[in-house]
């Protein structure tokens, strides 16, 4: 199966490392032109220089804007009027005691995590539908079914996710639109990394540290490890592509067998 997305325009958010600048590279890398995005002009500059590094042709864009606020999220439609594929993996994780959680720090979370969503596809998704193409892809995750006790407003926010997609995604029917969600298990990146520090401790080598997480905080993963940034990039290629057209308002996982259910 060859995918082409020549000639499509895609955005990307929150792409300026891990998994967004994977998608970013692998949407590049099928032939589409990619905006990446951050907070950041450093940093999204870098994202295009990544990008270009591993595919040289690459047709590859920035735009520096915060997307969690509104004046962000209009200050990038300015530059980017219209879109084939829309990859909304802009996101925030953290661990915290559930009992904790402040009211500003699940209001954040909202923000970042859904509204920066919400936003995006309001204003593009009209134009998809107008068109008779347009794919939207929501970077969800197996905290939206599987709930962790370290960061239930992560999980939360990431179930809310799970409805936006259905909802604009019956928005979008028979209009030759598709609108999913590709729910993603532990991952590889930087921030997880982190993460795993936190829980695991600092003395142990990465490799044991990252068995050691599986075990105690992940234990119902099939694939046993965590899993890399391209294989979450492949999925939304492929969702982003014609192959995928009968493909819509569904919860796709690539999450190692994480969530132990034999439905999506």
């Amino acid at each position: 199966m060859r995918i082409d997305l020549s000639g499509r325009r895609a955005l990307v958010s929150g792409s300026s490392q891990g998994i967004g600048l994977a998608i970013a590279t692998e949407l590049a890398r099928a032939g589409a032109a990619v905006v990446v995005n951050g907070r950041g002009r450093d940093k999204t500059e870098q994202a295009c220089a990544s990008v270009l590094a591993e595919v040289p042709d690459a047709q590859v864009s920035a735009v520096a804007a915060d997307l969690a606020t509104e004046a962000g999220a209009r200050q990038l439609v300015e530059q980017v009027q219209d879109l084939d594929i829309l990859v909304n993996n802009l996101g925030i994780f953290g661990s915290e005691p559930a009992l904790e959680i402040t009211d500003d720090e699940w209001r954040r979370y909202f923000e970042v995590n859904v509204l920066s969503a919400v936003r995006l596809i309001r204003k593009y998704l009209p134009g998809m539908k107008t068109r008779g193409f347009g794919r939207v892809l929501n970077i969800a995750s197996d905290s939206a079914v599987v709930t962790p006790i370290e960061m239930v407003h992560y999980g939360t926010t990431k179930t809310a996710l799970l409805a936006v997609t259905r909802g604009y995604a019956k928005d979008a029917a028979g209009t030759g639109v598709t609108v999913n969600s590709v729910m993603a298990g532990p991952t590889h990146t930087p921030g997880v990394e982190d993460f795993v520090r936190e829980l695991v401790g600092n003395d142990l080598p990465w490799d044991q540290a990252q068995r050691q997480f599986m075990k105690d905080h992940r234990p119902q993963s099939l694939l046993q490890r965590l899993i890399e940034p391209v294989e979450i990039a492949s999925m939304v290629v492929y969702l982003s592509s014609e192959f995928a057209s009968a493909t819509t308002g569904g919860a796709v996982r690539v999450d190692g067998g994480y969530v132990d259910s034999i439905l999506p």
